[in-house]
């Protein structure tokens, strides 16, 4: 098994793994590491930490290639860094409160929802009255682009879970980052490095969802 890691610093060496240091004079960061050692066909990269914003970037140049109807650009991606997170935390316990919950022990418990993974980010549908373009479509082009933005992720080497949860649902939460009622909160992104072999999903049989159409 081909196991590659970047780190800053190396804490301990293993003979075992292809280490590899990050080197900001010869501007070798985070990004440019996965990249590098995407090269090497590893079979397992693990990235000590997510530290600036080319991740997400390059996972978003990816998201906005998604099919989208007359360019309205319905989405939007917003990065929670890891300094952000506890306010992001706190956030999200108004959002709770917002939406009738009242019990202490359960704002307490989505404050630590953004510490479960190094990088969040936030998927936004900004919807938009077209008389070409219903609301469902758009809807469905930042499905599309927060697909493309995953398999951006777990081609540079990463980890990433789309969530979302009641909280996506408060206008207090939505006012936040600056959307309307009708705009959505369409996912939260935890990004970072699995902790574990994530098991193959079982196969499915297509024939159960495929279907040639036959006039009658």
């Amino acid at each position: 098994v081909n196991v590659c890691t970047i780190e800053d610093p190396i804490e301990m060496v293993e003979p075992a793994f292809n280490q590899m240091q990050v080197q900001k004079s010869i501007d070798l960061d985070f990004a440019e590491g996965v990249r590098a050692l995407m090269r090497q066909d590893p079979d397992i990269i693990m990235v000590g930490e997510i530290r600036d914003l080319q991740t997400a970037d390059m996972a978003v140049q990816a998201a906005l290639t998604a099919p989208d109807h007359h360019r309205l650009k319905p989405t939007r991606f917003v990065v929670v860094t890891p300094e952000q997170r506890a306010a992001f935390g706190e956030h999200l316990a108004k959002a709770l409160a917002d939406l009738g919950e009242t019990e202490p022990a359960q704002w307490e418990r989505v404050k630590h929802h953004p510490f479960r993974a190094p990088l969040l980010v936030l998927a936004l549908t900004t919807i938009q009255d077209h008389p070409k373009v219903p609301h469902f479509e758009q809807i469905l082009s930042t499905g599309a682009a927060v697909q493309n933005f995953l398999l951006s992720l777990q081609a540079q080497g990463f980890a990433s879970m789309w969530r979302s949860g009641a909280v996506v649902e408060s206008n207090w939460l939505k006012q936040q980052f600056g959307l309307k009622e009708q705009d959505l909160i369409s996912g939260i992104i935890y990004i970072g490095t699995a902790a574990k072999t994530i098991a193959p999903r079982a196969e499915i049989e297509s024939q159960d969802f495929l279907k040639v159409w036959q006039q009658v």
